[in-house]
C-alpha cells in the first residue's frame, strides 16, 4: 500500500450479526454488576463496558459491550446466534430485583466505523470504551484495527447512518480479528475462562468489584499462576488449503508438531483476510506458541502462522 492510496479500514459497515439486550429499571445496573465480569454499578455515562457472563465453573458464556442509556437503561450488544440462550439463562436470576431484559435488536440500528468515519464521531472519547452520545446516537471507541481507529454506533432504528464510504460486513468482522478482541459465538460457548481470550488485558474483567458467578475460578486462574491458555492472533495462507476461508471456521482444532492426539487451541474467530488467505483468533496453549509447527483442523492441516498482537499483556492487577 502506497501513502497516496486510502486506508483499507475507512468507512461504515451493517452490523447484521449483532443483538441487543435492553435492561430497564431501578436496579438495571447493580443486577449486572452481580452477574458479568465487569462494574456495572459504578459505569458512568460516558464509558462503555467490555464484560463476559459466565457459568459457575467459570466459563464465558456470553461477550457483550455493554453501555447506560440513562440511570436506569443498559444496553448490552452480544453476537446475534446468542442473544436468546443468553437472555433466557439472565433473566432467570433476575428474582427480586426491579430489572426487566428483553431483545431489544429491533429498536436499534448497529454500525462498525472505521478509520475517518470513526475519527469523526470520537471527538473527546480517546480510551478503548470511551462513550460519545451524539443526537440520540451512541458511539463506543474500541480497540483499532491495522492502526485505524474503530467504534461501535448505536442508535435507535430508523436513524440515518453516519456519513462515511461504505465498508462490507466481511471487512469489518476482519477487523474484528485484526483488533484481538474476541466475541463470543455459539461454536465456542463455555471453551474458555475469561483470560484464555485476553479479556483481563482488554478492559473486561474487573478484579477489584463483587462477587459474580464464576469470579472463584477468575481469581484463581489470574492470582495462582494456573492459566496455561491465551488468546493469539493467526494466519493462514490461501495456498495452504483449496478453500482455506471455508475450511477454518470458528471451533477448529489447532494442533502442534504433527501431534494428532491431543490439540493444542481452538479457533475462537476467524475471517477472510482481504486477498491472502484467512486471519484467526486462536486460543492455544502457552507453551506451544513458541513449540513446533502449528496447523489448524487437523495434524496435516494448513500451516498456521502465528502473528504479534497488538496490545500488550496485562503484567500487573
Amino acid at each position: 500500500m502506497t501513502s497516496s492510496q486510502p486506508p483499507l479500514l475507512d468507512g461504515v459497515a451493517p452490523l447484521s450479526h449483532l443483538g441487543v439486550i435492553r435492561v430497564e429499571g431501578a436496579d438495571a445496573a447493580a443486577f449486572l454488576h452481580g452477574q458479568l465480569t465487569q462494574d456495572f454499578a459504578l459505569l458512568g455515562l460516558q464509558e462503555a463496558r467490555l464484560a463476559a457472563f459466565l457459568s459457575a465453573k467459570g466459563r464465558m458464556q456470553a461477550s457483550f459491550i455493554g453501555f447506560k442509556r440513562s440511570a436506569t437503561e443498559v444496553l448490552l450488544i452480544c453476537s446475534h446466534d446468542l442473544l436468546a440462550p443468553t437472555l433466557k439463562r439472565l433473566s432467570m436470576f433476575v428474582l427480586r430485583a426491579k430489572a426487566r431484559l428483553t431483545d431489544a435488536t429491533g429498536d436499534f440500528a448497529l454500525c462498525g466505523l472505521a478509520g475517518s468515519a470513526a475519527e469523526a464521531l470520537l471527538e473527546g472519547a480517546q480510551a478503548p470504551w470511551a462513550k460519545r452520545d451524539v443526537d440520540g446516537a451512541t458511539a463506543v471507541r474500541l480497540y483499532p484495527a491495522q492502526g485505524q481507529p474503530r467504534a461501535l454506533w448505536v442508535a435507535p432504528a430508523g436513524t440515518p447512518a453516519p456519513a462515511g464510504a461504505s465498508l462490507s460486513e466481511a471487512l469489518w468482522q476482519w477487523s474484528e480479528v485484526q483488533s484481538g478482541v474476541a466475541t463470543l459465538t455459539a461454536p465456542v460457548v463455555e471453551a474458555f475462562v475469561p483470560q484464555m481470550l485476553n479479556y483481563e488485558s482488554v478492559g473486561g474483567v474487573n478484579f477489584k468489584k463483587g462477587c459474580y458467578p464464576g469470579q472463584e475460578v477468575v481469581a484463581r486462574s489470574q492470582f495462582r499462576g494456573t492459566l496455561k491458555r491465551r488468546a493469539y492472533l493467526a494466519h493462514v495462507a490461501p495456498d495452504a488449503a483449496p478453500d482455506v476461508a471455508s475450511t477454518v471456521a470458528v471451533g477448529s482444532e489447532v494442533f502442534a508438531g504433527g501431534d494428532a492426539e491431543q490439540p493444542v487451541g481452538t479457533v475462537v474467530q476467524a475471517a477472510p483476510a482481504p486477498g491472502d488467505g484467512v486471519d484467526l483468533i486462536v486460543s492455544m496453549q502457552i507453551s506451544a506458541a513458541d513449540g513446533p509447527a502449528l496447523t489448524v483442523t487437523s495434524a496435516d492441516g494448513p500451516a498456521l502462522t502465528l502473528q504479534p498482537l497488538p496490545y500488550a499483556l496485562l503484567e500487573d492487577i
